[in-house]
């Protein structure tokens, strides 16, 4: 069985933290790699810049995606991994605080898998982040098995 990796694509540190933290409460086991821009997403997925010399699977098992981003935003990292064929098939979750109707419209017009926008409050935030590790690590089957 191939080892299931996490993307998480997060500029706000709380958010990270609370994150990582949720996802630990549930026991998932699997390793979580950050990521704080969308130059860096990039680079992670297509194993270029600071991470051509990554060590382990070729590909997220899922790519948890904040829209709002320093250097390239969260639409166009989406656009890129759809367009190419290597990442195309790549699970992708936008994990937002945007309410915006354009926000969610353009990441399912550009490939997203789904759309969750972030709870303020702490509790609801850490159960909607579990239940997405739950589901995309335990439950879902990926494409590539």
């Amino acid at each position: 069985m191939k080892a299931k990796t996490i993307l998480l694509v997060e500029d706000n540190a709380q958010d990270e933290m609370l994150t990582l933290r949720a996802l630990r409460r549930v026991n998932l086991a699997n390793q979580v790699d950050v990521v704080r821009d969308g130059q860096q997403a990039l680079d992670y997925v297509f194993r270029e810049g600071e991470f051509a010399t990554r060590e382990g699977p070729d590909l997220p098992t899922v790519v948890l995606l904040d829209l709002n981003l320093p250097r390239i935003g969260g639409l166009e990292v989406l656009e890129r991994l759809r367009a190419d064929p290597r990442s195309r098939l790549v699970p992708v979750v936008i994990l937002t605080s945007s309410d915006e109707e354009r926000d969610r419209l353009g990441s399912y017009e550009h490939g997203a898998n789904s759309f969750v926008r972030k709870p303020l409050d702490f509790t609801e935030f850490a159960e909607t982040v579990a239940r997405l590790g739950v589901y995309w690590l335990a439950t879902n089957e990926p494409p590539w098995g």
